[in-house]
């Protein structure tokens, strides 16, 4: 990533790009913290919704927050890359 203060880069500007990252870290935090543990804590009462025939609360602890987590990670990537762009501050 690109030094944005090494492009004369207001201050504001500046500001502006770290609170729209700053914004889509803790995004992402609170959907991990949500299906890593919030989730999992209702197992018991998930497991009466059957989906494919596996109990949901089964579901989402072997294989559903797994999926959640790459997701994730794909999106995260997906949008700081278009938060650099609009900064101009993207890897070439």
């Amino acid at each position: 990533m690109a030094n944005m203060s090494s492009q004369n880069v207001t201050q504001d500007r500046m500001d502006a790009y770290w609170s729209k990252t700053r914004r889509l870290m803790f995004t992402i935090l609170a959907l991990w913290v949500f299906f890593g543990f919030f989730i999992h804590f209702f197992a018991i009462q998930l497991n009466s919704i059957v989906i494919l025939g596996f109990p949901l609360g089964f579901y989402m602890a072997a294989q559903g927050s797994l999926i959640v987590f790459v997701v994730l990670c794909f999106w995260n990537a997906s949008a700081q890359n278009k938060i650099d762009e609009e900064f101009g501050v993207q890897e070439d």
